[in-house]
């Protein structure tokens, strides 16, 4: 008989030598790191070059490269080209900066790859914990249920199935709206556009969201509740209010306290969307802007954005654990429980959204928590609303630049004086984004476009609130 025959190793895909990639990772964390401490230096922003997104067009690499050679090819053509929100004159929409806390969490997660769909293992644990800390914050029972998804868009989706559901008694997940009375939902004609997109996915329809106008920003209640009697004198139904604790055009918030009573008079489900706003809690002296939120039956907001947890790490917080599981939850055979082992455990992740595969967003979260403390954060959201008044005063003393609508939180809204269009004003944005001065985006206020400069960054200093306005004002000479 001859020799056995070797086994052969199996085809890994881990290193072949472990400490030459350990020099080539330690490398690539000290670049991370270099860059956010040096984040204010540069361009807030610069267009990708079209050399370099040619060199993002080429077919699948079938053999391997050189780590080293491909981690050179990070920081030369990814790095300096991304969106530019940890810069402290990023100033568009709503973006949170990222802490280097959140980056190391972040790295821990990738190499745990941990799947947090469920199973009994630390990563649904400590999911519970955030909830928990969720629900102190905002006032919620203990016992309230809650689940990461990827931000407030997919959140306050979520929560109008939950909100759908708890109306129908029809068992809507197995025959659909099929034979149910007209659902109709209410909120402001600030609300952000997914809640429209929400009611469409969820089959309610677009049409049966009824747009309630404002003042100042503010949902007229007045109005709220005799579109409320409209529909049930027309044979509607109405189930949900949906709340706004920070616009997206220039941060107003709705009394939540009075959309609480009017929805409790109704007996509507009253969710809020908070995906920034929600997070002023953290704040002694902005927290009266969300008294109320701790009577909404769900609310919807972002860790990424004021907590500046890594993107992406929305989250749904729901009163009704019960109605929320009951929305979601669907026993499988390879999902079966049991008492013991891994599969151990009656409350997975999975049972409170409809993802399966899920990363271990907690743990970013949970360390950024831990490493900085609510306090901290909480100063840090209070800096930006006072860096907005700032800015405010300041372009109310411009000689060239207008403030274009209220600033109750800490977002500023300006233009070019005289520009009744905004058409000036769109090409001052343009410019600044473009010469990397400073990022700030647009919007309308009545019909007119209007420079929008939110301030989400902790890093942003009363030093960089003055060069916006320098280099707006030169801008804008230029335009004239």
């Amino acid at each position: 008989m001859g020799e056995p025959l070797a086994t052969p190793a199996p085809p890994s895909l881990d290193p072949t030598d472990w400490e030459a990639f350990r020099r080539d990772a330690h490398g690539a964390l000290d670049a991370a790191i270099d860059r956010l401490r040096g984040a204010g230096h540069g361009p807030v922003w610069r267009e990708t070059p079209a050399n370099v997104r040619a060199g993002f067009t080429t077919p699948l690499p079938q053999g391997p490269r050189d780590l080293a050679e491909v981690l050179a090819q990070v920081e030369a053509d990814i790095a300096p080209f991304v969106v530019g929100n940890t810069h402290p004159r990023f100033f568009g929409w709503a973006h949170g900066a990222g802490t280097p806390v959140g980056m190391v969490a972040e790295l821990i997660a990738a190499g745990l790859d941990a799947n947090c769909g469920g199973r009994d293992h630390i990563g649904p644990v400590v999911e519970r914990q955030v909830t928990r800390w969720a629900a102190e914050a905002f006032g919620f029972p203990a016992d309230s249920s809650g689940v990461f998804v990827t931000g407030t868009s997919q959140a306050n989706f979520l929560g109008l199935l939950v909100a759908r559901d708890a109306a129908l008694s029809h068992g809507v997940r197995a025959t659909g709206l099929r034979g149910a009375p007209q659902l109709v939902a209410y909120a402001s004609s600030e609300a952000h556009a997914c809640v429209r997109q929400a009611m469409e996915l969820a089959g309610v329809g677009s049409d049966a969201l009824r747009t309630i106008a404002t003042d100042a920003g503010r949902l007229r209640i007045e109005a709220l509740k005799a579109a409320i009697a409209a529909d049930r004198a027309a044979g509607f139904k109405p189930f949900l209010i949906v709340g706004t604790a920070g616009a997206v055009n220039f941060g107003a918030f709705d009394d939540l306290s009075a959309l609480a009573d009017v929805a409790a008079a109704e007996g509507l489900w009253l969710h809020v969307d908070g995906a920034f706003g929600a997070l002023t809690r953290l704040a002694p002296e902005l927290a009266p802007l969300t008294v109320g939120l701790e009577r909404a039956h769900s609310v919807a907001f972002d860790f990424h954005k004021w907590a500046h947890a890594p993107y992406d790490a929305g989250f749904l917080l729901v009163r009704d654990a019960a109605a929320h599981k009951a929305t979601f939850a669907a026993p499988a055979a390879y999902l079966s429980r049991s008492s013991r082992g891994l599969a151990a455990g009656d409350d997975w992740p999975c049972d409170y959204g409809p993802d399966l595969s899920r990363g271990f967003r907690a743990l970013k979260v949970w360390l950024t928590f831990q490493a900085l403390g609510a306090d901290a954060i909480g100063a840090a959201i209070a800096s930006n609303c006072a860096l907005a008044r700032r800015l405010a005063d300041a372009v109310r003393a411009s000689q060239s630049l207008e403030v274009a609508a209220p600033t109750p939180l800490n977002i500023v809204c300006f233009a070019i004086k005289g520009d009744a269009s905004g058409e000036a004003t769109h090409e001052l944005v343009m410019r600044l984004q473009e010469r990397g001065l400073a990022a700030p985006s647009t919007t309308r206020i009545a019909g007119r476009i209007v420079a929008r400069a939110a301030i989400f960054n902790h890093r942003t200093s009363a030093a960089d609130i003055n060069a916006l306005v320098a280099d707006a004002e030169a801008v804008a000479a230029e335009l004239a």
